[in-house]
């Protein structure tokens, strides 16, 4: 499928979603409405609001607070997930006495320790950056643990057997296994940095994209609530499309999958 049929395909799809949640919210079926507008509101409804706040402005300030919230999330879970994933996998004593831990820690419910944070860090942007990085990490450190653990022993072998030290095996054998490992794990970790930030505004904050969907949802401003959402997940798309750019900066060397448009 080449890449332009393969977007009219997905913008196919949002427009019958759209076009179907329209029809529900505002003809009758059977005598009723299927779809509230008071409980599900619609997408002009939506798109209204999401409008009025770019014309007015007021979204730039929340959207530029959660950006830089996610940001930092997403750097430091990510080097840190990166840093911790080789060095358990080239340290298997080490990960045999810390794995209980990691996975109890693995195991701990984020939405639990957003309270935490914010009595911790205050209610600034640190305990978003917080809870971010409590979701971010994990992904990232299981993700390049097994990238790594999974280097091909052939190649190590002849690697060693041309006189390659560590840190060109490093550099030239377990960087590049680990790296397709990394991106699809940077790929969903861009989303949860995100969540991770609105859920930290959503429960205590003065501004971010959580705290206009908590403020909306307090009003009972279903529309408002949609409009938040839906610029969240175009704002997702945007910073997912950065991550795809390096990705295929830094793997250039990997060979095309057969049947790929």
């Amino acid at each position: 499928m080449s890449r332009l049929m393969l977007l009219a395909c997905q913008l196919m799809v949002a427009v019958v979603v759209i076009g179907l949640w329209q029809l529900l919210a505002s003809v009758p079926v059977f005598g009723r409405v299927l779809l509230p507008p008071f409980f599900f509101s619609n997408p002009v409804d939506v798109g209204s609001q999401i409008v009025d706040w770019f014309v007015s402005g007021i979204i730039w300030k929340h959207l530029a607070i959660t950006l830089w919230e996610s940001i930092l999330a997403f750097a430091i879970g990510s080097l840190g997930g990166v840093a911790v994933g080789f060095w358990f996998a080239r340290q298997p004593r080490v990960a045999a006495i810390f794995d209980p831990y990691v996975k109890m820690a693995n195991a701990l419910p984020r939405v639990v320790l957003a309270p935490i944070f914010t009595l911790w860090l205050g209610l600034g942007i640190w305990s978003k950056v917080a809870l971010g990085v409590t979701l971010v990490f994990f992904i990232v450190f299981f993700n390049v643990y097994q990238g790594v653990k999974e280097v091909s022993r052939t190649v190590l072998d002849n690697g060693r057997m041309l006189g390659m030290n560590e840190g060109q095996l490093m550099r030239h054998v377990y960087w590049p296994s680990a790296l397709s490992w990394m991106f699809s794990s940077l790929h969903t970790s861009v989303g949860f940095a995100v969540v991770g930030a609105v859920v930290g505004e959503y429960l205590g904050s003065a501004a971010g994209l959580g705290y206009l969907i908590q403020q909306a949802e307090g009003t009972f401003d279903v529309a408002g609530v949609f409009a938040g959402m839906f610029v969240l997940s175009a704002f997702v798309i945007l910073i997912d499309i950065g991550v795809t750019m390096v990705e295929k900066r830094l793997l250039v060397w990997r060979p095309a999958v057969e049947g790929r448009g």
